[in-house]
């Protein structure tokens, strides 16, 4: 489902496909909430058991670690995808940075 420049403002991001993610592994999402705002690198796509009628898979991105630690809904914006709200958790951190966990668990249409 890869989104045209017209389409891409009419796609949640919520429907985005896993591959689609994929495709963009390694790039920079923009992350907001409230008076917060942050660029994160989405640096893995994992396979969560999904099966022909359901795709379930996780995203997860690294955050600066001057951003707070906080689980929530946040507006999400990428130059390729389209924008919507995802809810994040923070599931670790290291010297590279804070590390946010997004997890999709869909039927598939």
């Amino acid at each position: 489902m890869t989104a045209s420049c017209d389409e891409r403002q009419e796609v949640m991001i919520a429907k985005v496909a896993k591959t689609d993610f994929a495709e963009n592994l390694n790039t920079v999402f923009r992350a907001t909430r409230d008076e917060l705002a942050f660029e994160m690198e989405l640096i893995e796509v994992l396979d969560r058991k999904s099966t022909p009628k359901q795709e379930q898979f996780s995203l997860f991105f690294r955050a600066p670690l001057d951003v707070p630690a906080a689980q929530g809904l946040f507006h999400i914006e990428h130059s390729l995808l389209p924008s919507g709200e995802l809810f994040l958790v923070p599931v670790s951190e290291d010297e590279r940075g804070l590390v946010f966990q997004s997890v999709f668990n869909r039927l598939i249409d």
